[in-house]
């Protein structure tokens, strides 16, 4: 099943990486971008999606406190959020889970790994 996912990173190459995976390998077609935090909140406001996979460390407003707004608002409490980061310090994963991520995958992305992770959400109705 389609699922619309909004895809929040200011690195070209880590953004192209994950869309490739999206639409070539996951089939989904409904994809939106964001470059920081505060065009995560607006699109994430306009566009409702599925599935936010945010990185952390954004331009304007980081990560962190765009995924804290966002679960703030009752509306976005079962939207799933997956910190996409290379914060690799002790304790960020779990930093990232305390704040509302449903997940925490820490960069360079394992690919099968990610895969693996997306795959149950795209077959929920």
């Amino acid at each position: 099943m389609s699922k619309r996912f909004l895809v929040v990173e200011d690195e070209d190459d880590n953004l192209t990486l994950v869309i490739h995976i999206l639409k070539f390998v996951l089939g989904q077609q409904d994809i939106l971008i964001a470059h920081d935090g505060l065009d995560a909140i607006r699109i994430a406001y306009s566009s409702h999606p599925d599935i936010i996979l945010m990185d952390l460390t954004l331009p304007n407003l980081d990560g962190w406190e765009a995924i804290r707004s966002l679960r703030s608002d009752a509306q976005f409490h079962d939207t799933i959020i997956v910190a996409l980061t290379a914060h690799a310090m002790v304790g960020d994963r779990e930093r990232a889970l305390e704040i509302g991520c449903n997940e925490y995958l820490s960069k360079p992305l394992d690919i099968d790994q990610f895969i693996e992770f997306v795959e149950p959400y795209l077959a929920e109705a």
